[in-house]
């Protein structure tokens, strides 16, 4: 099982590299975290986008250009679409935002002719963190892309919490379905919902690891919490997976610990297109992007 993100660059080192392609990747921190992943043999990287930008860049940070393929595009929105075209046509196994907004960037991958959305598909937002408080990953949804999923997304995300637990060599990932309480009180869908996916992973419509729920937060990560509400459960005090009900708690989470438990390594990716798609914040640190970069191509096939 990787537990860390040191460990995830060890595992990879021993795999094939994958091919990445960087939509409007023109910024430093885009450029500096590909040439780090090359570094590491994790990947070849292709950079789409303005060329003398690109330049200007490896140059202020010492690196040098020869180690990307770049494909020169002047314009940001036809430059990501360029990228998203290459990926389609199977010139690269994993997407990368750069400098370009998010809402750009999946109007690309959402785009219905030249888009990576497989017909009828769920995409998700998949954060991994690991915060020094606990003991081994953490691997959460939806922070970013669904508002507010739906029973049938919600079923979609458990199996791509699973999926990403299991590229990280979890055999049973552990799966919380969070919930402001761990009773079952039929008056928050939340618990109801919960309790659903719950069962269904007992009949093993949900497979590939365990589900349970409505636990509190604070049960499914503290095994003090477990015992002193004695809560029986597989899952609690040891979860590997937060499904959160809603993108405002699975955000506030993901802020919380950035902003407020000192250093908290972290990554994320879009998952349930044709390929995955690394999706950090502009803002974001050189390191989120290189771990970012790192979890996609554990995931790539």
């Amino acid at each position: 099982m990787i537990t860390n993100f040191n460990e995830l660059f060890e595992a990879l080192r021993s795999r094939s590299k994958k091919r990445m392609v960087a939509a409007w990747g023109v910024d430093d921190h885009t450029i500096t975290a590909a040439a780090r992943a090359i570094e590491k043999g994790i990947v070849e990287v292709t950079l789409v986008g303005d060329k003398d930008m690109i330049l200007d860049v490896c140059k202020n940070e010492n690196i040098d250009p020869a180690i990307f393929k770049i494909v020169d595009n002047k314009n940001e929105l036809q430059a990501i679409a360029q990228a998203v075209g290459m990926v389609k046509d199977g010139e690269g196994d994993i997407l990368m935002k750069g400098l370009c907004s998010t809402d750009k960037y999946m109007r690309g991958i959402l785009n219905k002719e030249r888009g990576l959305l497989p017909p009828k598909a769920v995409l998700s937002h998949i954060t991994v963190i690991r915060n020094p408080n606990y003991h081994k990953f953490l691997i959460f949804s939806d922070a970013a892309v669904i508002p507010a999923p739906d029973f049938k997304q919600k079923q979609a995300i458990c199996k791509y919490l699973i999926g990403t637990a299991r590229a990280l060599g979890i055999d049973k990932p552990k799966v919380a379905a969070i919930a402001a309480t761990e009773q079952m009180l039929d008056g928050m869908p939340a618990c109801v919902e919960a309790a659903m996916l719950a069962k269904m992973s007992d009949r093993g419509q949900i497979a590939g690891g365990v589900v349970d729920g409505p636990l509190a937060l604070d049960v499914a990560v503290d095994a003090e919490a477990v015992a002193i509400k004695k809560v029986k459960s597989e899952v609690a005090g040891d979860a590997d997976c937060l499904l959160f009900p809603n993108i405002e708690s699975a955000n506030v989470f993901y802020k919380t610990n950035s902003k407020l438990c000192g250093v908290v390594p972290q990554a994320a990716y879009v998952v349930g297109a044709q390929v995955p798609c690394v999706l950090s914040s502009r803002a974001d640190s050189i390191d989120t992007k290189l771990n970012s970069i790192a979890l996609a191509a554990i995931n790539a096939k």
